[in-house]
């Protein structure tokens, strides 16, 4: 019987990419962002990404009735470090470092979407600079690119204050636990979709000094 030839160093195999590190943020960075989706309206359960394996991993189940209000990841390629921090948001409190995560994402559509790990484009039109410990923990807001509810606002100015309280409410209490402390965290100030874009070129600048000659990493 002939046994069948592993594969050697020299063969070309298709792996899937790793969602952070194999795939590249979208052509049009940062004005159009491609995002990895990792929770949904819907789950009862947190998702996030396992950053070795590149695979959606259990991160804990809602303890409580906190369901993020709109799909939820992270931009590939992205990075909360050193010059994310050093971006001052005008009326943030103070930060020492970013959290050492992919930038998140907020993402608002009028669509019902039910699963987590799939890719998008949105247009990012401002964020929340939440920090927790003196971590700068960055939230993009965004809207899915030809949404027939959001997706033709350019600005957060444009969306109803009731969107933005629900996502501030949701940051300042999904960790926080009846009868225990919480560490203080901030979701202040709400930023513009210029501060926006000036986040996600310091979050790309920061991965790319983080990453500087890792095998991960694309040149995208």
């Amino acid at each position: 019987m002939r046994q069948k030839r592993s594969a050697s160093p020299g063969d070309t195999v298709a792996f899937r990419p790793h969602p952070w590190h194999g795939l590249d943020p979208g052509p049009r960075f940062p004005e159009i962002v491609r995002a990895y989706i990792e929770l949904v309206p819907t789950d009862g359960v947190k998702y996030e990404i396992d950053k070795h394996y590149g695979y959606l991993k259990v991160d804990r189940p809602q303890r409580f009735s906190n369901f993020c209000p709109t799909l939820y990841g992270f931009v590939p390629q992205t990075y909360c470090g050193k010059q994310v921090a050093a971006h001052a948001i005008p009326g943030g409190p103070p930060v020492h470092t970013g959290d050492g995560d992919p930038l998140d994402i907020c993402v608002l559509t009028d669509r019902p979407i039910s699963r987590g790990e799939i890719l998008l484009e949105a247009r990012p039109i401002g964020g929340l600079r939440m920090v927790e410990r003196g971590e700068a923990d960055d939230k993009i807001i965004a809207v899915l690119i030809g949404d027939p509810t959001y997706g033709e606002l350019a600005d957060i100015a444009q969306l109803a204050r009731a969107v933005i309280d629900r996502l501030r409410h949701y940051f300042l209490t999904y960790k926080a636990i009846p009868g225990e402390a919480a560490h203080p965290i901030t979701v202040d100030p709400v930023y513009d979709a210029m501060e926006a874009r000036a986040v996600l070129v310091a979050a790309r600048a920061d991965y790319r000094t983080e990453f500087r000659g890792s095998a991960r990493v694309r040149s995208a």
